[in-house]
């Protein structure tokens, strides 16, 4: 039986924005921070991660794409959003359909392809689902994030990451290992093994050998050595803590509504 994810630091969501009525505002809480208790803030993996030194092709890539990089980031983050969300229907059992109720996409034929990989995965393989979008952290090393999936694979405790990226990345091995510790830490759950679930790999075929999960454009990636990469992990933290002495979380106020006299 799968279990609801539950935000342990954040109560709901509306912890993250609020409403007042009499100044008409919505406040916005920065996500790159999680709320443990009043006062006390953790950062983000994904957010510590971006310390992490960028490899050649990046500094390539960005001066191909010139000014258009933040667009092509916004776009490719939004169409990853949709197929998490879509993973996760999935896995509690609800339908998802690529058209709505009047015959119009919900998804482009890019995001719906990389929704069938996973159906295809999770319907050819079968595993049995033990979390879904968990939020961890972990006192002992200040951290929190949402951890995508943990799930029961051939008889051994996987935690696994979807990405939509069109290349995998180191930092998304020491994101796994940072979940991993914290699970084991928060809820006492040891993961036997890691690993990403790539819905862009080249793959042409499906494997039939044992231990290597694989289909048409998709590839479960294990990723060895939980512990040497929670090592790189703490590195890069310490490059975030020179940058950030004081982990503090940014409020943007905005006015509900507008009117010129």
């Amino acid at each position: 039986m799968i279990k609801q994810g539950t935000n342990i630091l954040v109560e709901n969501e509306k912890k993250r924005l609020s409403f007042n009525p009499e100044l008409k505002q919505i406040n916005f809480l920065d996500r790159r921070v999680y709320q443990r208790s009043e006062g006390v803030y953790y950062p983000s993996v994904t957010t510590i991660l971006q310390y992490m030194p960028k490899a050649k092709f990046f500094e390539t890539w960005l001066k191909d794409v010139g000014h258009n990089a933040d667009l092509i980031m916004r776009k490719a983050g939004k169409e990853g959003t949709q197929v998490h969300e879509a993973a996760e229907k999935l896995i509690r059992g609800e339908e998802v359909s690529w058209m709505d109720d009047f015959g119009n996409a919900r998804y482009s034929q890019l995001v719906w392809e990389m929704i069938l990989k996973f159906y295809d995965f999770w319907t050819t393989y079968k595993p049995k689902p033990i979390m879904c979008e968990e939020f961890v952290f972990s006192d002992k090393y200040k951290y929190a994030g949402t951890a995508d999936l943990v799930v029961e694979l051939e008889g051994e405790t996987w935690l696994l990451d979807l990405k939509t990226s069109n290349s995998i990345h180191k930092s998304y091995d020491l994101q796994l290992a940072a979940y991993a510790k914290a699970l084991k830490e928060v809820k006492d759950i040891k993961i036997d093994r890691t690993g990403i679930i790539w819905l862009k790999a080249h793959t042409r075929t499906a494997s039939k050998k044992k231990g290597v999960f694989q289909g048409k454009g998709w590839q479960l990636r294990q990723v060895d050595e939980i512990d040497k990469n929670f090592e790189l992990f703490e590195m890069i933290y310490k490059l975030y803590s020179l940058d950030n002495p004081t982990i503090e979380p940014i409020y943007n106020c905005y006015p509900t509504t507008l009117k010129v006299e």
